[in-house]
C-alpha cells in the first residue's frame, strides 16, 4: 500500500492507495507547533479506523508547499512506519515540461501531472484551496502559465477581520445577487462574485492559449464543488487529483529505478 501525503497551507490530506484504488483517507490540520508524536498517534488512529495496520504501508510520497512542518511530518514517518519518505521536487521530479525557467510549486505541479494522465490536454487546471490556482497546458503537456488568487474563504474571513460590523459567513450561493441582509449580500459579493472572477479567468486562460473549446477545465480542492457548481465552465472536479498525482508520480519513479 502506498500513502500519498499533500501537505497544504491549511490541511494535510492524506490518501491511502492500493494500486489505483483509493482504500482510506482523511485530513490532519497543518499545524508547526504540532510535535512528531502527535501526527505520528493521529494517523495511526486513522489505520485503525479503516482496519489497516501500518506495516501493510511499501512507501510514502509527500507534495509539501509548507516547509515549516516538514520535520515534524518526516520524523512522524520515520517514528511510526520506519520508512524515509519520498519527497516531490527533492527526490523525484513530476516531470512538468515548462516554457519559462520558474516552476511551479509541488502540489500544482502534482494536480497537473494527474489531470493529463486522466484527462489529457490541451487542459486547465483549477486548485481551490487556500489560494486558487489557475494553470494552462498544451497540447504537449507544456506549462503555459497560470495565475493565483486568494482563495473565496480568505477573502471573506480577511472582510471578517477587517470589518467591525461585517459578520462570518456561511459560504454558499445565495439566490439572488440583490441580498436583502447583510449576510445574504456578503454572500453574493463573495460567492457569486468568486464565480464570476473564475469564470473571467477561465475564459481568458482558453483565449490566450488558443485551442478554442478544445480545452477541458479540471477543478480539484475544498471550495471546487462550490465553484463548479455555479458554472457551465468547470468540465470535472475530481477531488482525487493530487492523490492520484502523486501515485502516477510514484509508479514513474518507481519504473525508472527498474522496480
Amino acid at each position: 500500500m502506498l500513502m500519498a501525503i499533500d501537505v497544504g497551507n491549511t490541511n494535510m490530506v492524506f490518501g491511502l492507495l492500493e494500486g489505483k484504488e483509493l482504500v482510506g483517507s482523511f485530513r490532519l490540520m497543518t499545524d508547526a507547533n504540532r510535535t512528531s508524536d502527535e501526527i505520528g498517534l493521529t494517523v495511526c488512529e486513522y489505520f485503525r479506523r479503516f482496519n489497516l495496520t501500518t506495516d501493510q504501508v511499501c512507501d510514502i510520497i509527500i507534495a509539501s508547499v509548507v516547509p515549516q512542518v516538514m520535520y515534524t511530518l518526516t520524523s512522524a514517518i520515520v517514528k511510526y512506519f520506519g520508512k524515509k519518505p519520498i519527497l516531490i521536487d527533492d527526490d523525484v521530479s513530476p516531470g512538468i515540461q515548462y516554457e519559462g525557467e520558474d516552476h511551479l510549486g509541488a502540489d500544482r505541479a502534482v494536480s497537473c501531472v494527474a489531470a493529463m494522465e486522466k484527462y489529457g490536454k490541451p487542459l486547465v487546471v483549477l486548485d481551490f484551496g487556500t489560494a486558487t490556482t489557475v494553470d494552462a497546458l498544451d497540447e504537449k503537456g507544456i506549462y503555459l502559465g497560470g495565475s493565483i488568487l486568494a482563495g473565496v474563504r480568505v477573502s471573506t474571513d480577511a472582510l471578517f477581520r477587517q470589518a467591525a460590523m461585517l459578520p462570518r459567513i456561511e459560504l454558499i450561493r445565495p439566490a439572488s445577487v440583490l441580498g436583502q441582509n447583510t449576510i445574504a449580500q456578503i454572500q453574493a459579493g463573495s460567492v457569486m462574485g468568486y464565480i464570476g472572477a473564475i469564470e473571467y479567468l477561465i475564459r481568458h486562460t482558453k483565449a490566450e492559449m488558443g485551442y478554442g473549446d478544445g480545452v477541458k477545465v479540471v477543478a480539484t480542492g475544498g471550495l471546487a464543488r462550490l465553484i463548479a457548481d455555479n458554472t457551465d465552465l468547470i468540465d470535472v472536479v475530481d477531488s482525487q487529483l493530487i492523490v492520484d498525482g502523486l501515485r502516477i508520480i510514484y509508479e514513474r519513479y518507481q519504473k525508472q529505478r527498474g522496480k
